[in-house]
């Protein structure tokens, strides 16, 4: 069936953007929690004289918490309610920055850290879900795509605040994880000012009359007629999902497929590791220590300005033409990273670290958590926005648990030569399989997808 749409003034909604920013902070804490470790990293293996293998641990362990949030995070998502999974966020953490930064053993420090994680990993089933849940279809890209803007601002604060906390003494590296509480303290207030999602209130826990009231809200320029025809349209496409199976199903196979590939290849550029090891790689082209922090502040600065241009273009240019752009600037900065290695011309090295932090920014950075969560049927959202999230942290974990190994027993050159050619895959995956989203209705593209499997 063809779904009702809600016809929408050109002006966007004061309250909406509210909403989308309070959202999409947790982000910024996102951003932070996974960046502002790469200032500290050296320091801690050095303070606890740790072998390359348990600071890998040690370091990743972040990343092992974010895995299991984002596997479970669709329960609270869908259980309790969106508005109140993104509060209980904040206080993770909240929680997380003050332990970190007071940790007095590594076995303490690796708790903390995992419990930050799954305020990361459970950030991004939430976050990105809520907003596009909330926000109109021809403004759904740059609303949702917010979450990814907060995220690279909340990269560039950390890599910022490392630069200047570098300085200060010798628990320096306490106080560059310990800062990140101020934050997460206003992010945890301003969720109390957020409405719960109307297709929450009447997909899930069928309260149309909530749902409906914050449908007003989103769309106050929409008649009673109008509003009421997308309550219904909201509630029969829960009901259909409910009476046509489970979430692993023939009819779920597609969007499984897409969200699990789109993460898969999000890692397997290498992002993760350049963002967390940004200033030992920096090093290792002659680089000194301060110089190399320096350094990592343009990753920050870099990704912040294309992400500005990543979503001036979703809502214009679409989710695949995005994709496909990205896809071509990381061969091309991959490739020539790992021939400046072999051919130890390393001065290029920072400028290729740069236009690959631009290829993401623009790419996969703008896209990923904006289309998982519109490519799932309302009533299998959380769950399809925790697999693509599992994916994306188990991968992310996995390599920056093996990174160091990696630096140590292969050539530089050919681990980014590595990275370049899953980037070749990935350009092959867009053109195969990924199909365009913009300007469409969640309603509608659930019902593109199922005709197309």
């Amino acid at each position: 069936m063809r779904t009702t749409s809600i016809y929408l003034m050109k002006n966007a909604n004061p309250k909406l953007i509210l909403w989308s920013i309070t959202a999409s902070l947790a982000g910024f804490l996102f951003g932070f929690d996974t960046v502002v470790i790469s200032g500290a990293e050296q320091k801690i293996q050095d303070l606890w004289g740790l072998s390359s293998g348990l600071h890998g641990l040690a370091i990743s362990m972040a990343l092992w918490g974010t895995v299991i949030g984002s596997l479970i995070g669709s329960w609270p998502t869908d259980h309790f309610g969106r508005k109140k999974t993104l509060l209980w966020i904040g206080i993770l953490y909240f929680v997380s920055a003050v332990w970190s930064g007071l940790a007095t053993d590594v076995n303490s420090f690796m708790i903390a850290r995992f419990i930050g994680g799954l305020g990361v990993g459970i950030s991004t089933v939430a976050a990105p879900l809520f907003i596009s849940e909330v926000a109109p279809a021809e403004k759904r890209g740059r609303l949702a795509g917010m979450f990814q803007f907060n995220i690279v601002f909340g990269i560039l604060i950390a890599f910022v605040s490392n630069h200047f906390l570098n300085g200060i003494g010798e628990h320096a590296w306490r106080w560059m994880l310990g800062v990140e509480a101020f934050p997460a303290l206003i992010y945890s207030l301003m969720c109390f000012g957020l409405p719960e999602s109307p297709r929450w209130l009447i997909g899930r826990k069928e309260d149309r009359e909530a749902g409906v009231e914050v449908l007003r809200q989103i769309h106050p320029e929409a008649t009673g007629e109008e509003v009421n025809a997308k309550a219904d349209e909201i509630a029969n496409v829960a009901h259909d999902a409910t009476s046509t199976g489970g979430f692993w199903s023939k009819r779920l196979r597609t969007p499984i497929t897409l969200a699990f590939l789109i993460a898969f290849f999000n890692q397997l550029s290498g992002i993760n590791a350049i963002l967390y090891f940004a200033p030992r790689i920096f090093e290792l082209t002659g680089l000194g220590e301060k110089a190399a922090l320096l350094q990592s502040v343009g990753i920050g600065a870099t990704s912040l300005i294309f992400t500005f241009i990543g979503l001036w273009l979703i809502d214009r240019l679409g989710r695949r033409t995005l994709l496909y752009i990205g896809s071509f600037g990381y061969i091309a900065s991959l490739g020539l990273c790992a021939w400046a290695f072999y051919s130890e011309n390393f001065a290029i090295v920072p400028t290729c670290i740069f236009a690959f932090m631009a290829a993401h920014a623009v790419g996969q950075g703008a896209v990923i958590w904006v289309f998982i969560s519109e490519i799932f049927p309302n009533r299998h959202r959380a769950q399809g926005q925790s697999l693509g999230s599992f994916t994306h942290w188990i991968f992310a974990a996995l390599l920056t648990l093996f990174f160091p190994s990696m630096i140590e027993k292969f050539h530089p050159g050919t681990v980014f030569g590595f990275f370049c050619f899953m980037m070749v895959l990935q350009l092959l995956w867009v053109k195969l399989m990924v199909p365009e989203t913009k300007g469409r209705s969640l309603e509608e593209i659930e019902h593109a997808l199922e005709m197309a499997k």
